[in-house]
């Protein structure tokens, strides 16, 4: 068994990406000095509250940014939570690493931390560890932390390999279930010269009529648009580019959806402003066909089932354990 982890290990962990020591906290590596809060208790092992702070640290400064009072609270809480239960995960499987006789051999951690000063320091092993000393480590602290990030992400891997499978009725359903995200609607070109409305008064009703005859005459819509049009987009000639029918309001879609290129619709009321549109192409609705979205939508659901298996595979290890949150 141990031969075979092994070869499994040797398929994957030659290209490992580089990790950033910054990730560690010098709380972490003090952990085993001094004393700290238990945050929980799986099986034999502790894990601790400054264990549990080096993974929030960050999110916590964004959401006291963003949150204030109550919510704050409830949101610090519910991130602190959702990490102690990724550290009971992450324990759990390195328990079960050892439970089954597993073993990494040391040029596996060795291979990974001349990887991070390569890629990380440029292969300086020096600037490596001052900077290991800086942050209040040792090599050999730093070593076993690797080791730990191995073993879970290849148990992690193996727990499920040649278990995730997605079958074309799958990725069929997929497809139609999701047939907006894959189409593109109904578009398009939109001109469009507003005039405000003033209560009672007939002038901006009169006004737009003229307008109209102007443009029916020969004379450019965009050009008079930009010389008389009160809405937002008069400056660019009242161009609104390509809209679907979830731009406009209802009455407007109605009208403008109803034109042919090149043609300018009668004035239409809106609550007290008149509007003439101007359509001056459009594009049919299309949807992209399941071939070529067949690999895209194969990768997204073996993502999908891979977390699900593995989701399973926690419970089951959570299941006969001794678990206590404080």
């Amino acid at each position: 068994m141990h031969r075979t982890f092994v070869r499994l290990l040797a398929s994957t962990i030659a290209p490992v990406a580089a990790i950033a020591l910054a990730i560690y906290s010098p709380q972490l590596a003090r952990a085993q000095e001094v004393l700290d809060g238990i945050a929980a208790v799986v099986n034999s092992d502790v894990i601790t509250y400054s264990q549990m702070r080096d993974l929030v640290g960050e999110k916590e400064k964004v959401i006291r940014n963003q949150f204030r009072g109550e919510e704050l609270v409830n949101k610090i809480k519910e991130i602190r939570l959702a990490a102690v239960n990724d550290l009971i995960d992450r324990q759990l499987i390195l328990q079960d690493f050892k439970t089954k006789g597993y073993q990494i051999p040391d040029y596996f951690v060795d291979q990974r931390v001349l990887t991070i000063i390569r890629e990380e320091f440029g292969g300086d092993r020096q600037a490596f560890l001052r900077t290991l000393q800086a942050q209040g480590y040792t090599l050999e602290r730093f070593r076993q932390l690797e080791k730990d990030k191995i073993i879970v992400q290849e148990m992690r891997r193996t727990a499920i390999k040649g278990a995730a499978n997605v079958n074309e009725g799958q990725i069929a359903d997929y497809y139609r279930e999701h047939a907006e995200q894959y189409s593109t609607p109904e578009q398009i070109k939109l001109r469009m010269l507003v005039i405000r409305g003033t209560g009672e008064n007939a002038g901006p009703r009169k006004m737009i009529e003229e307008i109209r005859e102007k443009i029916m005459s020969g004379a450019e819509f965009g050009d008079l648009a930009k010389m008389y049009s009160q809405g937002s987009e008069q400056e660019s000639g009242g161009d609104w580019g390509w809209v679907d029918r979830k731009k406009l309001n209802d009455e407007l879609t109605k009208v403008a959806f109803s034109l042919k290129p090149g043609e300018v619709s009668k004035v239409v009321e809106v609550g007290g402003s008149y509007y003439l549109l101007f359509v001056e192409a459009k594009k049919a609705a299309s949807a992209k066909p399941l071939k070529e979205l067949h690999d895209e939508i194969e990768k997204t659901l073996m993502q999908a089932e891979r977390q699900r298996l593995q989701e399973v595979w926690i419970r089951k290890l959570r299941k006969p354990a001794y678990i206590k949150i404080y």
